[in-house]
């Protein structure tokens, strides 16, 4: 496992003591772990700030100058601080946040919980990226705590009100985009690199007794909006050009701008751990729809993109139990499947790297605590 290596070297913002907060670059010699000054070691005014959204609206090359230069000054642990000396903040300000449902086995298992009776996936489900508009301002970075949400749910005799009592998660992979496009535009599925900057753990929390009683007939809204988690470290496209694969198969074939045999999946590896028991270990590399297909998707209809937007996957789940990304897909739907105030959820990623061996991707982590009166 080369974890934070030289071919990794993902990207995020820090600060020292009370300095400003600027954009570094983490690598890992041994057993210690550094924070390369990219602004040190570069000069670019772009990366003296609170976010990555300057440095990422430069575009690809920008991007590539930078990693090249990232690269020479983290061998040599130039302009480098000791990661234990540094306080790591949100590394986006997020513009918009759009979450999918990409992955077949967990639609179809959330279909046959919810709908025991009927076909588990809805006719639309392999045309299109079925997706919905989320709420960017409650993004936060790994490590915050998670408030349970209060809200309306079905009770005996009508709605019923209160803290929810099925808290979940959604173990899934968030995509960061660098560079936006001109509304009205489209972004083609083989465009995909010209925009996405790099990925981010995600973790959707999820109260299924709030959205099980909103989300008829417009989807997911208060059930889902209350807080997204995400890694404090942005991995760029670059780190992950070993971990691109075919994917699974896709029958109907998509319509041309879905790009029907033309995109790849990504052999990403995730690890849900709930109060340090590892409960599944879903495989990003099973989901039916690709990444570049779901940016294709979003913009199809002239929706533009603006620097720091994040898409998600939806809940990765693989084919077998051991693999379902959601604690309602691992407990089938029972009451005593969910969270409790205190319980810590940490999801953890790894992908194979440019040099061999395995990369460590940014880890997820959220505490519950109780829902404020």
């Amino acid at each position: 496992m080369d974890g934070f290596g030289p071919d990794h070297l993902p990207y995020g913002v820090f600060s020292l003591a009370d300095g400003p907060r600027r954009v570094g670059v983490r690598v890992d010699d041994g057993a210690d772990s550094w924070v390369v000054d990219l602004f040190a070691a570069t000069g670019r005014p772009e990366l003296q700030s609170p976010s990555l959204n300057a440095f990422m609206s430069l575009g690809p090359d920008a991007w590539r100058e930078t990693r090249e230069v990232a690269a020479e000054h983290a061998v040599a642990l130039r302009h480098a601080v000791p990661l234990a000396d540094v306080t790591v903040h949100p590394p986006v300000e997020v513009a918009d946040y759009v979450d999918f449902y990409a992955s077949e086995h967990h639609a179809t298992n959330v279909g046959r919980i919810f709908r025991p009776d009927g076909e588990p996936l809805l006719p639309n489900w392999k045309h299109l990226p079925v997706g919905y508009h989320g709420r960017a301002g409650t993004v936060v970075g790994s490590g915050t705590p998670i408030v349970r949400p209060t809200g309306q749910r079905r009770g005996p005799d009508g709605p019923a009100f209160g803290p929810s009592t099925r808290l979940d998660i959604e173990a899934e992979l968030g995509f960061v985009v660098g560079a936006g496009s001109e509304l009205g535009s489209r972004v083609p599925y083989d465009a995909f690199a010209d925009h996405v900057f790099g990925v981010v753990g995600l973790n959707d929390w999820s109260a299924r007794d709030i959205q099980a009683w909103e989300y008829v007939p417009l989807g997911p809204f208060l059930g889902k909006s209350f807080a997204t988690s995400v890694s404090l470290w942005v991995t760029p496209l670059a780190a992950l050009d070993a971990a691109w694969v075919d994917l699974p198969g896709q029958d109907p074939e998509p319509l041309p701008y879905l790009g029907p045999g033309a995109t790849r999946g990504l052999d990403i590896d995730v690890e849900v751990a709930v109060n340090g028991e590892v409960v599944s270990r879903p495989p990003y590399r099973s989901m039916y729809w690709s990444p570049a297909q779901m940016l294709a998707h979003l913009t199809v209809n002239g929706a533009s993109l603006r620097t720091g937007d994040l898409f998600a996957s939806g809940t990765i789940s693989g084919p077998e139990p051991e693999q379902r990304g959601s604690l309602l897909e691992l407990g089938w739907g029972a009451d005593d499947a969910f969270l409790g105030d205190g319980d810590e959820v940490v999801l953890r990623y790894t992908a194979p790297g440019t040099a061999g061996g395995r990369i460590t991707l940014g880890e997820v982590v959220g505490t519950i605590v109780p829902a404020r009166a």
